[in-house]
């Protein structure tokens, strides 16, 4: 029950922070549209997070597996919440560019700092429920969250919307501050400092450890690959549904309620059948009707076909988070989960820059919509490339003996 009672908390900061989260993007998207009127300058900002990704996991996961994490979550939540509220009084977008670079920089050092103090937290036999409640939680967020925007920005600005998320952002911080300490016997940063040596180090331990777990390689890169086709894909959509087939701001954040109504129903499912829906399953057919629902996204003709697409896409998307996040959680050691998750997540970054370029230039010189629905379909070629790499019988034996003994 103190296990639980700590999750639950855990997840309602989660959740707070999500809600802000989702006002944020959405008011950021449409300050920069409007500003610009250009899919390539919403590109851009996309691009800001891998960019941010490169300049600090490079070093942060090394830092992550040798620190507080607790007291580190606190400090990157507080120093956000800081540079959110700055933004509606910056002098020009130039200056918005920058401080949403820094920014970030602090959610992607939030990132796996946050997934190795879940993961310390969560007993390996809760992982799979908690990570469908924590989809869950996310999934009210995004439903709130948007509706929560269409009110700002019909009562007043998106720059009233940014100061939602500082605040969330604080109250999120408040909230880790009442969940246990789990680093006590923690490596002190003063016994082994932070130097190039060390890192290099650390990535050669992760190299290693990839070469004799092959087939965890392969599933956790085949996930890499369908976050970077989501976001190249989710940069389009703004300037999709507001330019290709003409929605209002306001509609725009009912039809991102519509996307957490999915992921409301799919998380139901995911807690209530946790104990009968296998992680293999989870992973291949998420990723397949996830690509399927982006493919009725950018076929859409207006607000019906759109919300579709849309619900598609945050039903199947909380399937092949659960599968892959609990695949992840049970197959990398914990005590170098940092470093695992940083190093990669710079491959991932790399390559979200380079495809969301790509897509963006040619939605600029070309349509929004076939290089949308391009897009949607080589993803679609990914998911089946899961599908076939997870489901297989003997796969599912692998699955099994893995998911207890790499703890």
């Amino acid at each position: 029950m103190k296990s639980w009672r700590y999750s639950l908390l855990l997840l309602g900061g989660i959740g707070i922070s999500n809600i802000g989260s989702w006002v944020y993007l959405i008011a950021l998207n449409l300050i920069i549209l409007n500003e610009t009127g250009s899919p390539l300058a919403i590109s851009l900002l996309y691009i800001l997070g891998p960019i941010a990704t490169i300049c600090s996991n490079s070093w942060v996961g090394s830092l992550i597996d040798r620190i507080n994490i607790k007291k580190f979550m606190i400090g990157l939540d507080i120093t956000r919440a800081f540079c959110i509220a700055l933004i509606p009084v910056l002098p020009s977008l130039f200056y918005v560019y920058i401080i949403v670079f820094f920014i970030n920089i602090g959610s992607a050092m939030f990132e796996p700092t946050s997934m190795v103090y879940m993961t310390k937290l969560i007993p390996e036999k809760d992982r799979q429920r908690f990570n469908a409640l924590r989809s869950f939680i996310n999934s009210c967020g995004t439903l709130i969250g948007p509706a929560i925007a269409g009110l700002l920005f019909w009562m007043g600005t998106p720059y009233t919307a940014i100061y939602i998320n500082s605040v969330a952002l604080m109250l999120s911080a408040f909230i880790i501050l009442l969940l246990p300490n789990l680093d006590s016997q923690t490596v002190s940063s003063e016994t082994e400092k932070l130097s190039w040596k060390l890192i290099k180090n650390d990535f050669k331990m992760v190299y290693k450890f990839s070469q004799t777990h092959t087939f965890m390689l392969k599933v956790y890169l085949l996930f890499v690959g369908m976050t970077v086709f989501m976001t190249a894909l989710d940069s389009l959509e703004a300037a999709f549904v507001k330019e290709v087939i003409e929605i209002s701001d306001t509609n725009y954040g009912f039809l991102l309620s519509v996307f957490g109504t999915g992921i409301i129903l799919g998380s139901v499912i995911n807690t209530i059948f946790s104990k009968q829906l296998a992680v293999n399953f989870l992973i291949g057919s998420g990723s397949v009707f996830t690509a399927i629902g982006y493919i009725a996204l950018y076929s859409s003709q207006g607000f019906t076909s759109a919300a579709i697409g849309t619900f598609m896409i945050g039903f199947a998307i909380t399937f092949a988070n659960t599968g892959y996040l609990t695949f992840y959680q049970n197959n990398v050691p914990v005590n170098m989960m940092g470093r695992f998750s940083s190093l990669f997540s710079m491959v991932e970054a790399i390559f979200i820059i380079i495809l969301t370029v790509i897509i963006g230039l040619a939605a600029e010189l070309t349509s929004i919509r076939p290089i949308g629905l391009i897009g949607s379909f080589t993803f679609l070629l990914l998911g089946i490339m899961a599908f076939q790499t997870v489901m297989p019988q003997k796969r599912k034996v692998y699955f099994e003996d893995r998911l207890t003994s790499n703890n």
